[in-house]
């Protein structure tokens, strides 16, 4: 049975950090694009960053330089580290994968093979 756990959420002052984890079962992480998406308060879920199975990575303009997205393909755990957080970052995180060779944040979430079910981060300003 396929399962991606999200974890980490939770609330921080603007300027701070916060690591989100996505735990994965019933496949093999290393093979799959994966990815991180967000939907904030009343708004569109949108992508945020992706991790394709030969380590190449996409980032929206937003996050650039602030977010860092990586894997362990040992624990089968998909990490998204967020630094220097700002409010407008508030919103539900997912994680996502898929086994297509396109591999990028503007992909959608829902043409995702498999999905999440998020972890809410707040960021205070």
């Amino acid at each position: 049975q396929v399962q991606l756990v999200e974890s980490g959420g939770g609330s921080v002052q603007a300027g701070g950090s916060i690591r989100l984890s996505c735990r994965v079962s019933g496949f093999t992480a290393r093979t799959y694009c994966m990815g991180w998406f967000r939907q904030p308060p009343g708004k569109e879920r949108e992508g945020v960053t992706t991790y394709d199975s030969d380590g190449s990575t996409t980032y929206r303009d937003s996050v650039k330089g602030r977010f860092i997205i990586s894997k362990d393909n040992t624990e089968n755990i998909l990490y998204l580290q967020m630094n220097s957080l700002k409010p407008e970052d508030t919103a539900m995180y997912y994680c996502a994968a898929d086994p297509s060779e396109y591999c990028s944040f503007r992909r959608a979430f829902a043409g995702m093979d498999y999905r999440g079910s998020g972890t809410l981060v707040t960021i205070s300003s």
